[in-house]
Formats: C-alpha cells, sequence, structure tokens
C-alpha cells in the first residue's frame, strides 16, 4: 500500500510541476503541445517497444484483456442505452460512449502502470484492444452518421496503423513473439528514449490545468455527468464483478484490470470530436472531469485492492 501512495505521490509532484511550468509560461505557449508530441510520437512507442519487446506475451494476452473488452462495452453499452433514450443523436451519443469507456491508456496509463502497477506493459493489452477495435468502430460508426469532416472511409479503418503508440506496442509483441533479439546497439538508446515518455506525459498534462474553466454547467450537463459517472465509478465495477465473478482473477492480475478500467477518458476523443465537428463540449468536459475524478478512485482501489 506505501509503495501504491508513493507512486501517486510522485505523479501528483511532476504534474504539480508541470502547473507551476504553465503558470510561469517557462515553455512559451506550445510547451504543452511540444511535450504531448515528443511522448506520443517518439518517448511513448519506445517505452512500449522496449517493455514489449522483454515481455511475457502470456501476461500480456490473457484473462484481463477479456475483462477489459467486456467492461468497456459493458460501459459503452449503458450510455448509448440512454442516448437514445434520450434521443442524444448517433454522432453525440458515440462520442459519449467513448468517453464513458475508452480509457487513457496512452497518457496517463503508462506513468501509473510503471510507477503504481510496477510495469508498463500491463496497459499494453488495453491499449491494444482499444487501437485496433473500439477507434476502427467508434470513427466508422462518426463516417456513417454522416456529421463533421468524415474523410476517407479507408483512412478511418487504417487509424491503428497510423498510430504510432500502437505501431510501437504491435512492433514490440511481433519482436517477442518471434523470439528476436534486439541489439545493444538498438536497444540502449531506444531505452534511452523511452524514458522521457513518462516525465513529458506528466508534465504536459500539468500545463494543461492551467486556465482550465468550470465544466458540467451547461446544454451537455446531463451527458458529461453521466459518462463521467460511467467511466470513474461504473466501468471499474463492471472490470471487478468480471474479474472476480467470471475469471476468478485475485491479487496482482485483480489490481491490474480495476485501476486499468478507473483511468480517467482520454484526451485524443476531444480530437475525435473536434474532427467530426459533434459533442465537443461533451468530450471536452467529460475528459476533464473523469481525469479529477480517477484520482480518489484509483486511489480507493489501491488501498483496498494493492
Amino acid at each position: 500500500m506505501q509503495g501504491v501512495l508513493t507512486g501517486f505521490a510522485v505523479i501528483a509532484v511532476v504534474i504539480g510541476v508541470g502547473y507551476v511550468i504553465g503558470r510561469r509560461g517557462c515553455l512559451g505557449d506550445n510547451g504543452r503541445e511540444v511535450l504531448t508530441k515528443l511522448a506520443f510520437h517518439v518517448a511513448s512507442p519506445a517505452l512500449l517497444f522496449t517493455t514489449l519487446a522483454q515481455a511475457d506475451l502470456s501476461v500480456v494476452f490473457s484473462a484481463r484483456l477479456l475483462v477489459t473488452a467486456m467492461s468497456t462495452a459493458a460501459a459503452a453499452g449503458v450510455f448509448v442505452v440512454v442516448g437514445v433514450v434520450r434521443r442524444w443523436g448517433l454522432g453525440r451519443t458515440t462520442i459519449g460512449a467513448l468517453c464513458s469507456s475508452y480509457v487513457n491508456s496512452g497518457n496517463l496509463g503508462i506513468p501509473i502502470a510503471v510507477y503504481v502497477l510496477g510495469d508498463a506493459s500491463l496497459v499494453a493489452p488495453v491499449l491494444l484492444f482499444q487501437q485496433i477495435m473500439v477507434t476502427p468502430i467508434a470513427l466508422t460508426v462518426l463516417d456513417l452518421s454522416g456529421e463533421g469532416d468524415k474523410g476517407p472511409l479507408w483512412r478511418r479503418l487504417i487509424t491503428p496503423l497510423r498510430n504510432p503508440i500502437a505501431v510501437g506496442s504491435l512492433s514490440g509483441v511481433v519482436v517477442s513473439a518471434t523470439g528476436l533479439r534486439v541489439p545493444g546497439p538498438v536497444l540502449d538508446p531506444l531505452q534511452l528514449i523511452g524514458g522521457m515518455s513518462v516525465p513529458a506525459v506528466l508534465l504536459a498534462f500539468g500545463i494543461s490545468l492551467c486556465g482550465s474553466s468550470l465544466p458540467g454547467r451547461g446544454a451537455d450537463r446531463s451527458p458529461v455527468l453521466l459518462s463521467v459517472a460511467l467511466k470513474a465509478v461504473g466501468q471499474p465495477m463492471a472490470a471487478w464483478a468480471l474479474a472476480v465473478g467470471v475469471f476468478g482473477l485475485h491479487g496482482a492480475p485483480l489490481l491490474d484490470v480495476v485501476v486499468t478500467s478507473a483511468l480517467p477518458a482520454a484526451q485524443n476523443l476531444f480530437t475525435y470530436a473536434s474532427r467530426y465537428r459533434v459533442g465537443e463540449t461533451l468530450a471536452r468536459e467529460s475528459v476533464l472531469l473523469s481525469t479529477v475524478a480517477a484520482v480518489p478512485v484509483l486511489v480507493v482501489v489501491a488501498a483496498v485492492l494493492g
């Protein structure tokens, strides 16, 4: 338990440093954007590749992946049912369903996996499932809804192949599955670059907190609050029930799946909403509120299951 709280404390301190940097303007107007792009395009793919290339794939592809898939479907399904009943529209309901179930496995998932769970590869099943299955399906639905800047359908379907984090993860899985040995002169610089991922992500997140307005007060109040409740409480509870009742998980595996399910909504959901010009306020406010709500939820989960 002490190690878990120490991990959260480390994350909180680095986020706090990022907030101070943002308030003082030390990195200029584009500091957060540069750090985010550095982590997304370079450091995080390197970290996941080097981790998965040396990982035991029986841990990556196990009952945990099924728990993730089923809890994701449960949380998203509840929002879809409510959205249909309330007539929120196909595009808006799709964005809300994503905000209810699509976890921030890249930006916050990696630091939490490293500092709380002790292994970055534990977030890989969630990341791969979301990039390979959830993202193409959701973007295809948004395309078919006829809202916003759709773009060619084939580009939406190959989204995982254009995502550097997914490419880094899949490449690591291939190396591990084939038993290839990455030479030291190649692996060492990749590990050095990967070491930038966690601090860059946390600093960028801290900077993003500067100047944020209070969410949950506009016309999207109902879908925002529903998506946050499902994301912060519904999905981790579903993951716990499935893990214990269906798959018989306990100990560290149970902690892993519940912690990853309790991660907040991913920041790139606002990018999707902006591209399709639907549910932008819903996405922005859901991401912010679920991120705030995730902190006490994760602490409680770690205290009870850790």
